[in-house]
């Protein structure tokens, strides 16, 4: 694999000394043919002879010479322009023999790109919307560059013994971000007018969803700060990265946000002092359109005909719905029981468990033992078992005693271990500042946040 740079031109300087070293001995050879030529003629012609002067004889040839070498010097620096770059926008169902064809390179030559194996394998199966950039000189493809992702870029070039590939790698840059604003309409709203996208936008309502409803709480004056990533490439923006910590003033209470990287590369935000942001369960397991029937130990059963205790919650939804686990757990039963239907029980530690009933289907490849996370989908809503519509029936134990899903205080999700800590601290710091900050310039009051040691801020640009 050679070692060079797609970017880099043809550098024509060698070959242009050569052309020059070249013309130059041609034209001193015939400059010297030419003096003697012009010597012996002048010794036979005696009436020429004797009408040049003594010094217009000597420095006649001398003129005839330093023109013939003028021009000949001339004619050597007169070298082709360098070959120009020809992008290709990708379309969908392009290859690359199509796009040889339609540059007019013969199809020996994608073949043998094609050939050389590595990443040259992956021009076999072009994306749409990317683009190709090829260098044509002569009718010959002397160059062929593409871009493999952010940071690889596939360079192609003919050499003395055929076609060689090259993968080019280029850093990243990360340059941190601020963005501040006040509610006046929605988040959505003011949240794109303080320079956000609708990804980061997202993003934030999740961070704060455990404890915020964004669509019923919000208040006009609420503010929100935000320190974000953007990445570039060669000194080019190439997109908004993640949210590096937030924060949301609420009525007057302040909720913060910090990211944290662990060593295995996952993410996840805490608060400054190092307690998880998520809570270990989601209050609703499903989207539902209506609650068709609440916890309560007296209910008049549509079925039965008789007073019976409910010890779950209903959530009407059509059949298919979609039904999440509300934490992190194993299966513990997956399959048919009695008034429930079709049942998932999933455990969740030693105190906790959750009931799903009158599913429709199970997700494929569930079991008894499975693990599963927050959020994954396991079953489907239906009315199987004891059930006049289609809802799902949830409970919510603790110690194998059933509590009301809606009410019960729902315990956060394990916080930082105490080895990983110091090295949140480090981190959250400066980001930390960066946010007291932030409040400063947006005049918010810092009463009801409890603050750690200031520390001078990482460098950030603002939006405002």
């Amino acid at each position: 694999m050679s070692n060079y740079s797609p970017a880099e031109g043809s550098n024509p300087s060698s070959a242009r000394r050569i052309v020059v070293i070249c013309g130059f001995l041609a034209a001193s050879a015939a400059a010297f043919v030419y003096y003697h030529r012009d010597s012996a003629l002048d010794q036979a012609s005696a009436g020429t002879a004797q009408a040049v002067a003594a010094g217009d004889s000597q420095e006649y040839p001398v003129a005839r010479f330093d023109g013939v070498i003028s021009s000949a010097v001339n004619e050597a620096l007169t070298v082709p322009p360098a070959t120009e770059w020809t992008t290709v926008a990708i379309k969908p169902g392009q290859s690359l023999s199509n796009i040889f064809d339609n540059a007019n390179l013969p199809p020996e030559d994608w073949m043998a790109i094609t050939q050389l194996g590595g990443d040259c394998a992956q021009l076999k199966h072009l994306k749409a919307g990317d683009q190709l950039r090829l260098r044509i000189a002569n009718g010959e493809l002397q160059e062929l560059v593409y871009p493999l992702d952010e940071l690889r870029t596939l360079s192609v070039r003919r050499g003395d013994n055929g076609f060689e590939s090259a993968t080019l790698s280029a850093a990243l840059e990360r340059r941190n971000v601020e963005a501040i604003g006040s509610i006046e309409n929605s988040l959505f709203l003011d949240g794109r007018k303080a320079g956000l996208n609708d990804r980061m936008i997202l993003q934030f309502a999740d961070l704060f969803g455990y404890d915020i409803d964004f669509a019923q709480d919000l208040q006009e004056g609420d503010r929100f700060s935000v320190v974000y990533e953007q990445i570039y490439k060669d000194g080019k923006k190439l997109r908004d990265g993640d949210i590096l910590a937030a924060e949301f003033v609420n009525n007057g209470k302040t909720y913060r946000a910090v990211r944290f990287v662990a060593a295995d590369g996952t993410k996840a935000y805490y608060t400054p002092a190092g307690l998880s942001l998520r809570k270990a369960f989601i209050r609703t397991p499903v989207d539902f359109t209506r609650i068709s029937s609440g916890f309560t130990m007296h209910r008049w059963h549509p079925i039965l005909n008789r007073m019976r205790a409910h010890m779950g919650t209903d959530y009407a939804a059509p059949i298919g719905t979609p039904v999440h686990a509300s934490g992190n757990g194993r299966v513990e039963f997956i399959g048919k029981k009695g008034g429930y239907g079709n049942v998932v029980v999933l455990r969740h530690g030693p105190q906790y468990e959750t009931v799903y009933g009158h599913l429709s289907r199970f997700q494929k490849g569930l079991h008894a033992g499975s693990p599963v996370s927050q959020g994954q989908v396991i079953a489907f809503v239906g009315m199987t078992g004891l059930a006049t519509g289609p809802h799902l029936h949830y409970e919510f134990r603790i110690n194998g005693m059933p509590v009301n899903a809606e009410k019960v205080v729902l315990p956060r999700a394990m916080p930082l271990e105490p080895k990983t800590l110091a090295q949140f601290r480090s981190t959250a710091t400066p980001l930390v500042a960066a946010l007291d900050s932030m409040d400063t310039k947006n005049g918010v009051a810092q009463a009801n946040t409890a603050q750690p040691a200031a520390a001078q801020p990482a460098p950030v640009t603002a939006i405002q």
